[in-house]
């Protein structure tokens, strides 16, 4: 019998979950899809002799508490934990008594999920460490936009985007297993995604944040490029379009206050920017998103 929670249950605050509904046949990618995924802004509910037929993923980015698989040590969690659920296991895992943790989560199932435990996603049973900055979060929520979208291409994009964004997750962890540079750029990132927003810095940032890790600008853009797969500009625009996404869903600023308070000029540009990151316009992203 499958136990089945309500949402009030499972966190004190609205939650987001997304179950696509799809002909298969109609899908592409044979050997990847999207079983299911959410948001659990505040989670209360703890789990005790879970049990999961599909492989998933948890990705914490607040909050603290434990995770446990069979009978081995409880292993802590907190802001940018994640970890894993597979078949053949028992999990124990929740925020702390009296506490809650802000969770997104993916359900995937296929042949590929086996490829990815033989030969690059290594002990599944350890929590994993990562950065999870505005970039990751905006990554998250293209995801949530695909999977709702209910369309069969795009679960396919959807499935290969959660394999990236998985890859990206262990490749963290073994950047910064590789030594102090793994450890130095990681470090870089944080300051890229802390200080790209106004009014911290002004004028050339890419100036800015190489002068504060004596490193030349170029060397800044090899960097970014290697770690996130943007050129050094077009990942700043991707973090102000995240940061733009969180302001149109929280405030009354106009579109002109929020492409001003980002940094942009123009608000016809900004909206342009929007619009090819987003696929949908700030306007129309706040009257839908936001309803």
């Amino acid at each position: 019998m499958m136990i089945r929670y309500m949402d009030y249950m499972i966190s004190s605050e609205p939650i987001r979950v997304f179950n696509p509904i799809a002909d298969s046949g109609k899908q592409k990618i044979k050997s990847l899809s999207v079983v299911g995924a959410g948001h659990l802004p505040c989670r209360t509910l703890r789990r005790e002799g879970a049990v999961f037929q599909d492989f998933a993923f948890a990705v914490i980015t607040a909050g603290e508490g434990y995770y446990q698989v069979n009978d081995s040590d409880k292993q802590r969690v907190n802001a940018g934990s994640w970890f894993c659920f597979y078949p053949g296991a028992v999990f124990n895992y929740g925020p702390d008594e009296g506490g809650c943790w802000d969770e997104y989560y993916f359900t995937i199932q296929g042949e590929r999920t086996k490829e990815w435990l033989e030969h690059w996603l290594s002990s599944p049973e350890l929590v994993k460490r990562a950065i999870i900055n505005d970039a990751a979060l905006s990554k998250m929520e293209m995801l949530f936009t695909l999977i709702d979208s209910g369309a069969p291409s795009n679960l396919d994009r959807a499935a290969l985007m959660i394999e990236s964004f998985l890859y990206e997750l262990v490749s963290q962890g073994d950047n910064e297993d590789s030594g102090n540079r793994g450890k130095w750029v990681v470090n870089l990132m944080e300051d890229i995604s802390n200080g790209v927003l106004p009014p911290q810095i002004s004028g050339n940032i890419a100036s800015h944040i190489a002068a504060r890790h004596h490193i030349s600008v170029s060397t800044l853009r090899r960097v970014v490029h290697e770690y996130t797969g943007y050129p050094l500009n077009e990942y700043i625009h991707r973090l102000k379009m995240a940061e733009a996404k969180k302001i149109l869903l929280n405030s009354d600023m106009s579109i002109q206050e929020i492409s001003a308070a980002l940094g942009y000029k123009d608000m016809f540009y900004f909206s342009k920017v929007f619009k090819r990151i987003s696929g949908i316009s700030p306007r129309n992203y706040r009257s839908t998103i936001g309803q």
